[in-house]
């Protein structure tokens, strides 16, 4: 897990980070950096940061794998993505709070 959550905030530069394009509904591309990741129910996820646009809000995907490579995977499930959200938020203020 990374040792704190990266935001506007953030005092260091995400030029080295990995960039993954991300396209969204509307067919837009997007390029994101990985800057958080956390575990809900034994299951990992991730959150991404526009690396254009870092004052946007963060999305998270969940992370799977298959045949030792990783990928990110859209939450589609509302109650997942509930879950998640609240565990999220719930770091979110436990690291505010430090």
């Amino acid at each position: 897990m990374s040792e704190h959550i990266h935001d506007e905030s953030c005092d260091h530069d995400h030029e080295d980070d990995d960039i993954f394009v991300v396209t969204d509904k509307d067919g837009v591309e997007h390029e994101m950096v990985m800057v958080y990741t956390f575990e809900a129910n034994s299951q990992p996820y991730a959150v991404l940061l526009d690396r254009n646009d870092p004052e946007a809000d963060g999305v998270i995907f969940r992370i799977e794998e298959e045949n030792e490579d990783a990928y990110l995977e859209s939450i589609e499930d509302e109650e997942e993505w509930e879950r998640v959200v609240k565990i999220y938020n719930q770091i979110v203020e436990e690291q505010a709070s430090e």
